[in-house]
């Protein structure tokens, strides 16, 4: 399915391993450093206006002084329309073969999905993929759920859900069409990158030599040959996206090329805006971190009383039926500009789904909505906006 007019896709291809830290403490004698990946989005976008602005010729500390404008970035104090609308880990084809192959976007399962795997003589296989069902619980069974429904995995037998795997694009576009994906449309996280552990040494700040008993163990990421991350931008108000070239990306900068993507080559998963519309009902399913003011809630809910929560977001209405989310995550990074770090954040993590019932919204609203984002009309975090956080996408409800 074609992709908004307004995208811009551009493959990151990591030349080096990755250091993507988390939001915990390092350096300290035997402490330990783990990665975060899929990255934070602020890394891709951090990484991508860099080149914007050196290609562009910018004075960058002109621009850190907010005293150059960008037409597409704006200033650090007032960022321009320029927004990461998504990142995605992706299988991407060798881009000097004549013709070129499809590149195969990849997405973590969302929260109400259970992947079970069974153990295999050549390893670990999936079994089956099982979906949630929204339930109103019994009034005798006591909960300490807020919704009128609770998510609920109902199965004929036990089984043994799993970690580690991914959706490929043809088991995340069923997703948004209300199916439930197969096997086969999941892969293994080993196959997509390993884990390398990096062994470092703390410095005494006086002598900035080595300390005594101050080593520390920091993860890095080796993606495998043929992967890497695809980023889709818009709001670049005329300014061009980089073409092709090198990218500091992630901690320590390490080396990346980067490449404008034709569209013809980016068979962009969309729902069936009319279905859903139809259907009254829908799922919102976080596709980057959300930065919400009511912590796991979306921007949009307002709460009516007797655990009701009504959403009103660009032209979407709905009554939150049941929500699955996950334990909240932390972010933060560093501020180039202000050469300080960022104040450090709950966020709900991506993958977070919340069902709506009693839907009014036409299909102009709902592609509206995953346009623009959960974010309201004056956006709470202008930043964090244009870093690409409180990307959703809308998924149909199963019958």
């Amino acid at each position: 399915m074609s992709a908004p007019a307004d995208l811009h896709f551009l493959r990151i291809e990591p030349l080096d391993v990755l250091l993507l830290r988390g939001n915990q403490s390092f350096g300290d004698p035997g402490s330990y450093g783990d990665a975060v990946m899929p990255p934070w989005p602020s890394v891709a976008a951090g990484a991508i206006r860099s080149r914007m602005l050196a290609g562009a010729g910018a004075d960058l500390a002109a621009f850190a002084r907010s005293e150059q404008p960008h037409p597409a970035l704006g200033t650090p104090a007032q960022p321009g329309p320029f927004t990461l609308r998504a990142l995605h880990v992706a299988r991407l084809p060798d881009s000097s073969k004549t013709p070129q192959e499809r590149i195969d976007l990849l997405m973590p399962p969302p929260a109400d999905l259970v992947i079970n795997e069974e153990d295999k003589q050549k390893g670990k296989q999936v079994s089956q993929v099982l979906a949630l069902t929204p339930t109103a619980l019994p009034s005798t069974l006591a909960s300490s759920c807020p919704l009128p429904q609770a998510p609920v995995l109902a199965q004929s037998t036990r089984g043994k859900p799993a970690s580690g795997w991914w959706l490929t694009q043809a088991g995340w576009r069923k997703y948004l069409r209300g199916q439930t994906p197969d096997p086969a449309d999941c892969v293994r996280t080993g196959s997509l990158w390993q884990f390398d552990e990096r062994v470092g040494v703390g410095l005494s700040p006086e002598t900035r030599s080595a300390a005594d008993g101050r080593l520390f163990t920091t993860r890095a990421i080796a993606m495998q040959k043929g992967v890497g991350l695809v980023a889709a931008v818009s709001g670049l108000a005329g300014a061009q996206p980089p073409e092709s070239g090198l990218l500091r990306l992630g901690g320590d900068g390490r080396a990346a090329c980067i490449q404008r993507i034709d569209p013809a080559y980016i068979d962009w998963p969309l729902p069936d805006w009319d279905a859903i519309s139809k259907q009254n009902r829908c799922r919102l399913v976080l596709t980057s971190p959300g930065l919400f003011t009511q912590g796991w809630l979306p921007n949009g809910f307002t709460e009516q009383g007797d655990g009701i929560w009504r959403f009103n977001l660009h032209g979407v209405q709905g009554r939150l039926a049941a929500a699955a989310v996950a334990r909240n995550e932390t972010i933060s990074g560093w501020d180039l500009a202000r050469w300080q770090p960022k104040p450090a954040q709950r966020v709900a993590p991506t993958g977070s789904v919340y069902w709506l019932d009693e839907l009014k919204a036409s299909p102009d609203a709902l592609r509206q909505l995953a346009e623009r984002g959960l974010w309201s009309a004056s956006y709470e975090d202008e930043t964090r906006r244009a870093e690409g956080f409180n990307r959703v996408q809308i998924a149909a409800w199963p019958a």
